[in-house]
């Protein structure tokens, strides 16, 4: 029978191999498409869809592999044991994010069937998918609750005076950075275009590229929290393209999708805080698209748009370790709370940098923009 320790271990076993895999990937297309710029300018264009179709079939086979190996990995009492993780984080915490994602999946992949065959049916289908999707996410924050007020709440270590954790504080952060966020993507983003054949199908791929690279973990941080190989960039630019409002809800889908790769969860603010809100905010990466700046100037205007989304990711995690994560500022001997969640969670900036470095080769691509900008 099969041993669900054991995919515990090879998920810590495929991860490096996926990520030199991934590397050894990434490099032979760009070795590749000098050669090509060299040899054949001309077919450039052509290499270029060729290798976006090849890597995205690729992103979608190690991201789906990884997902269903991580799900499983979490589902194993051994590992939460390990993880000293009470098992009713599955039922009231991991299994609820799951339906999330399902509910969202079913709702999108339905209504895109049904507007391919015309008519109003699948506007209707969105909204009432919509309408699931949000009272799902509901529920799996008062599940979140459920779990944080039976395991976490008067633990003496998160709360009871040592790790000072501030319920008001947690909430009124979580609130007023989803109101920001939608105002933000409703003030800047005039569009009001929805969901198209092509937008659906782009946001997909995006989604999946950026799960699959953030599975290429330069480094893991200790209490949560990585650096990768530019995982924000393929929805940064979903965000440039299609509006700040389209890209917030991509970003929350991976949000919720990095809750299932790397759990962090104690409280139902923190973990909205850390996942889905801090995610949906880089999608406001496209605010800066609109400025009228010289064809040249691309990269640049895509640089300052990726840093403002970075920005607002980097401030959410902030919030979370100030109000939420003070016993790990203690037992590091930190003097000052918020000075140890800014340094600790700076890893967001090593992660911007290189998502700026891959962006603006990209950008200042001929070949890239015409493909993006395609209609």
């Amino acid at each position: 029978m099969f041993n669900l320790l054991s995919t515990t271990y090879l998920v810590e076993t495929l991860e490096p191999i996926v990520k030199w895999l991934t590397i050894g990937f990434i490099t032979a297309i760009l070795l590749t498409a000098i050669v090509v710029a060299i040899a054949k300018r001309d077919m450039l264009s052509t290499y270029f869809k060729a290798a976006i179709i090849s890597f995205t079939v690729y992103a979608l086979i190690v991201g789906i592999t990884m997902l269903i190996l991580e799900i499983i990995k979490h589902y194993d009492p051994t590992y939460l044991e390990e993880n000293y993780v009470n098992s009713e984080i599955v039922t009231l915490v991991f299994l609820p994010i799951l339906i999330t994602l399902f509910c969202i999946l079913v709702s999108t992949v339905t209504a895109f069937i049904l507007k391919k065959k015309g008519g109003e049916t699948g506007k209707t289908v969105i909204k009432i998918g919509t309408i699931i999707s949000g009272l799902a996410l509901l529920l799996t924050v008062i599940l979140v609750a459920v779990f944080f007020y039976r395991n976490v709440n008067g633990d003496g270590y998160y709360t009871d005076g040592y790790g000072n954790l501030n319920n008001f504080a947690l909430y009124f952060s979580a609130g007023l950075i989803i109101v920001l966020t939608i105002g933000a993507s409703l003030l800047f983003d005039k569009s009001k275009d929805g969901f198209t054949t092509r937008t659906l199908s782009v946001a997909g791929v995006c989604v999946a590229l950026s799960f699959a690279l953030s599975f290429i973990r330069l480094w893991k941080m200790p209490q949560g929290g990585s650096v990768t190989l530019a995982s924000m960039l393929p929805i940064m630019i979903f965000s440039y393209r299609f509006g700040e409002k389209k890209g917030v809800l991509v970003g929350l889908i991976y949000g919720l999708l990095q809750a299932v790769q790397d759990p962090f969860i104690i409280h139902p603010a923190q973990f909205i805080l850390d996942y889905p809100i801090a995610f949906a905010t880089i999608g406001l990466a496209g605010i800066f698209n609109g400025l009228k700046f010289n064809q040249k100037l691309e990269p640049l205007k895509f640089a300052l748009s990726a840093t403002f989304g970075a920005v607002l990711r980097f401030i959410c995690h902030v919030l979370s370790g100030v109000f939420a994560f003070g016993a790990y500022a203690l037992d590091a001997g930190a003097s000052n709370i918020l000075i140890y969640s800014l340094a600790y969670n700076s890893f967001v900036f090593v992660d911007l940098v290189l998502v700026i470095v891959v962006g603006v080769m990209l950008f200042s691509s001929k070949a890239f923009n015409n493909e993006l900008n395609k209609q």
